[in-house]
């Protein structure tokens, strides 16, 4: 009689933390599917700025401060930025620069007017945008016949019909975080930044505290037991912060 192995379902979950840099503590843990775009979380793990946005008074600077958010393109959607702007929060968010096949010329190659309603190819050839048809915004440019008598046509594209732009529902933010992200100011600040963050992630999955995998099943689950791994991690700096109990409550003193 033969027999089988017994089959096990596997399941992969994904971890997400904020963190202040400041401090490097762990202000908020959450865990998604593995399916699921990072982005999707970062309202969730980031609702305790949004609150203190909220808080502050007509003509105050509510962009700047504890109003900073940092994350690796991962995070750098359009709708990320949409609501990031949409809640008054300085984005220091990378955008994934747009690239096409063969090394041919990027989006970022060509003039998008949102404004006007237009894009210009490499080749000076302005095409207007063609709204989608789900009426969420964007939309494609196309340029057709004049891709075939282009002298610039072998470094822009393949196709028989021409080269075909689309246009992002929130190409605004998009390209305002490309723009940003070229700035030396804005790139030394975020490479100063992210790597603080980055070693939290390495205390998290560290061999001692298991981070690498579950020790339970069900998301709900995984996400309390996650929740307090990032409990224990900051109570290990809070003893590195000095931070001491005392009768009259918490103060930060010297280790």
């Amino acid at each position: 009689m033969a027999t089988r192995p017994p089959r096990m379902a596997l399941t992969v979950n994904k971890a997400h933390v904020a963190v202040d840099p400041d401090s490097e503590v762990i202000c908020a843990a959450a865990v998604s599917p593995a399916t699921s775009g990072d982005a999707a979380v970062a309202p969730a793990l980031l609702g305790d700025l949004v609150e203190g946005q909220a808080g502050h008074g007509e003509g105050e600077d509510a962009g700047s401060g504890s109003g900073r958010v940092y994350g690796d393109s991962a995070y750098g959607t359009g709708a990320h930025l949409a609501w990031l702007d949409e809640h008054g929060l300085t984005p220091m968010v990378k955008a994934q620069t747009p690239t096409a096949p063969g090394g041919r010329f990027g989006k970022d190659q060509f003039r998008i007017d949102l404004g006007a309603g237009t894009v210009t190819c490499p080749a000076r050839v302005e095409v207007a945008i063609r709204p989608a048809r789900h009426g969420r915004g964007g939309g494609r440019a196309r340029f057709g016949v004049a891709c075939s008598v282009c002298p610039l046509r072998d470094a822009c594209t393949t196709s028989p019909r021409g080269r075909v732009v689309t246009i992002h529902p929130d190409e605004a933010q998009l390209a305002a975080a490309r723009a940003r992200q070229r700035d030396p100011a804005w790139r030394a600040d975020y490479r100063a930044t992210r790597p603080r963050v980055e070693r939290k992630l390495a205390h998290l999955l560290r061999r001692r505290h298991g981070g690498r995998r579950a020790r339970v099943r069900g998301l709900l689950r995984v996400a309390q037991d996650f929740t307090l791994l990032a409990g224990a991690v900051n109570l290990a700096r809070f003893a590195v912060l000095g931070v001491r109990s005392t009768a009259s409550g918490w103060r930060v003193q010297p280790a």
